[in-house]
């Protein structure tokens, strides 16, 4: 773990934005106001003394005198509040601009990231970690500016008052209690941060179990795992409750040693005061001021050892973001790098070679090319690099060999952000945000109207389907989609690519899910769709491309054979024999329906 200051340094530039004068201007008067607090406070104790004083017996009454220190002693009290609560005031626009500007930093940086990167991680431990660093921030800024900042003002205030009034000795027991009380604090909190990153990192494990679980609903009651998934999280929570407890318990022996600490410290003084009254040399005025500057000092030293915790912990939570943040980018655009253009479409692959791992390459030399407006098919086995050519052309990966052109245009040259703007694609397993049909379909092209939902809809085939519902377009389709069939959210994928209206479209297994009547219903909207544009499907059954005007059969990351359907099985080869075969499967499933029937 690096040192808290080098996290602290991390977070500093959130707390003094370069771009943000008026919020820097918010900084300073609420560390003017913080200074105002405190010399009210310190204030406070000398009206205390002077009231006493007057009442000491022996000395002529001189009530109002007294009554007028003590009004004193009562207003600078609330003073003290007052300028507390402006600081508060003044300072939470800071707070806040902080922890979004980080917050938003780490969300535009995580869209950066890989496809990679994203496959490693689960969401739900992803999603903690962000949600525990940014409230992190706001929590340090404001223990940092006015809680230990203000403990430092004020004990060299006290300091300097003992040393004028009471000698160099009472200063030097004061430091030297501040300090055992620091190290003594420093030390077991150092002890307890193990315990408690050990607590995190398996309430981190227990959430995203928890997330896991609940994203993969219908693969649990598939299987009647609900008891095995409960046991499993079960164990994680076990676990957390069992590191909990021992940090708690540390907690205890901190908390009796700061105690420990600060009373001896008070005794002490408390009696040298006292001693000093019996020989005359301090009034009785004297030993309330001693005793009200360290209790107003212990106040906040009371609360430094859940301060130091509280940063501690915080710059743990912290750590764990930044980290995230450090997370370096594996697709970036080379410097200055123009945005695509097309004009015809035309797709290229030039002898690209590509491994997801360094010792393990998927495709091997892989050369085609997709004339504009015409429809390519790659067919092969499972595991052969069909998919990954899809992944490829959005550049989700770059290869290690080879280029990928569109047009002429290299794509590892250009901006990604045009090349995936010219890129439209409807895969096997569509997710869809938990939000409308109409917010879905309209998220093909940003500020979209209505009629422009609805007309790709329409297009889709599915436009009558969602006036059927009660809500129509404002109908919420659930978590992923599932309160929708596959076939209805194959449709609204289509509608989403078809207002996207890309001049290069990616049908990637789009209907291998669906059952062969909702499939030809599809297919035949996927084939009005890939009119007029550059198209490569994806598939493995076969039926779905013979109309494709040049099939390539990809079969361990090598082109094994290319041609028209018609080529293909008059070839007698590879091709024809997995026609073959689904053709046998096809008759089967047809003999099942007729005695289903």
């Amino acid at each position: 773990m690096p040192p808290l200051g080098a996290t602290l340094r991390r977070f500093l530039p959130y707390l003094w934005p370069a771009d943000a004068p008026a919020l820097r201007f918010r900084v300073v008067v609420a560390m003017l106001l913080v200074l105002a607090a405190k010399g009210v406070i310190l204030i406070m104790p000398f009206a205390y003394k002077g009231a006493i004083d007057r009442m000491v017996p022996g000395l002529e009454p001189q009530a109002g005198l007294a009554i007028a220190l003590v009004v004193a002693y009562a207003a600078a009290r609330f003073g003290g509040v007052l300028f507390d609560n402006l600081r508060n005031v003044v300072f939470e626009r800071v707070g806040q601009e902080a922890t979004r500007r980080l917050a938003e930093h780490v969300f535009v940086h995580l869209h950066q990231l890989s496809l990679r990167f994203h496959l490693n991680r689960r969401t739900g431990g992803v999603t903690k970690v962000i949600e525990r660093g940014t409230k992190s921030i706001d929590t340090m800024l404001y223990f940092l500016l006015f809680n230990i900042a203000p403990t430092v003002i004020e004990l060299t205030a006290v300091c300097i008052i003992f040393f004028l009034k009471f000698g160099i000795g009472l200063v030097a027991a004061t430091l030297a209690m501040v300090a055992l009380y620091i190290w003594f604090t420093r030390t077991v909190t150092e002890w307890r941060n193990q315990l408690r990153r050990d607590m995190v990192d398996l309430d981190t494990d227990a959430v995203a179990h928890a997330v896991d679980s609940l994203l993969n609903f219908e693969t649990v009651k598939y299987f009647g795992a609900e008891r095995r998934e409960a046991d499993r999280y079960s164990g994680a929570i076990r676990s957390y409750a069992a590191a909990a407890v021992k940090s708690e318990n540390s907690l205890a022996a901190l908390n009796i040693g700061q105690s420990l600490i600060t009373n001896l410290m008070m005794a002490g003084a408390m009696g040298f005061t006292v001693w000093g009254w019996s020989t005359g040399r301090f009034t009785t005025g004297d030993v309330v001021l001693v005793n009200t500057l360290l209790a107003q000092l212990f106040r906040p030293l009371d609360m430094l050892g859940m301060v130091y915790r509280t940063i501690r912990q915080g710059a743990i939570d912290m750590e764990a973001m930044f980290r995230l943040i450090d997370t370096p980018e594996e697709i970036v655009d080379v410097a200055n790098a123009p945005p695509l253009h097309v004009k015809a479409g035309e797709v290229r692959f030039d002898n690209v070679r590509f491994g997801y791992d360094p010792d393990r390459e998927i495709l091997h030399g892989v050369s085609f090319t997709i004339p504009a407006g015409k429809t390519l098919a790659i067919v092969g086995p499972t595991g052969a690099g069909k998919s990954t050519i899809a992944r490829l052309l959005f550049r989700f990966y770059d290869t290690t060999s080879g280029r990928i052109t569109i047009d002429g245009q290299d794509i590892a040259q250009v901006t990604q952000d045009s090349l995936r703007h010219a890129i439209g694609i409807v895969p096997q397993d569509m997710v869809l945000f938990n939000d409308t049909i109409g917010y879905n379909i309209g998220y093909g092209r940003e500020g979209a109207d209505q009629g422009a939902i609805e007309a790709a809809a329409k297009d889709a085939a599915i436009h009558d389907f969602i006036l059927s519902l009660p809500k129509g377009y404002d109908t919420r389709v659930g978590e992923r989609g599932l309160k929708l069939s596959g076939g209805e959210k194959q449709r609204v994928a289509i509608a989403r690519t078809l207002l996207k209206d890309p001049p290069v479209l990616i049908l990637d297994e789009a209907t291998s899910a669906l059952d062969s009547r909702t499939e030809a219903s599809i297919q035949q909207v996927l084939g009005e769709m890939s009119r007029r544009r550059t198209t490569i499907i994806v598939a493995h059954r076969l039926s779905t491309v013979v109309d494709a005007d040049e099939i390539i059969v990809l079969e361990s990351g090598l082109i094994a054979e290319r041609g028209s359907h018609a080529a293909l099985i008059a070839r007698n080869g590879l091709y024809a024999q997995m026609w073959a075969r689904q053709a046998v499967e096809r008759e089967q499933g047809d003999q099942a329906d007729t005695i289903d029937a």
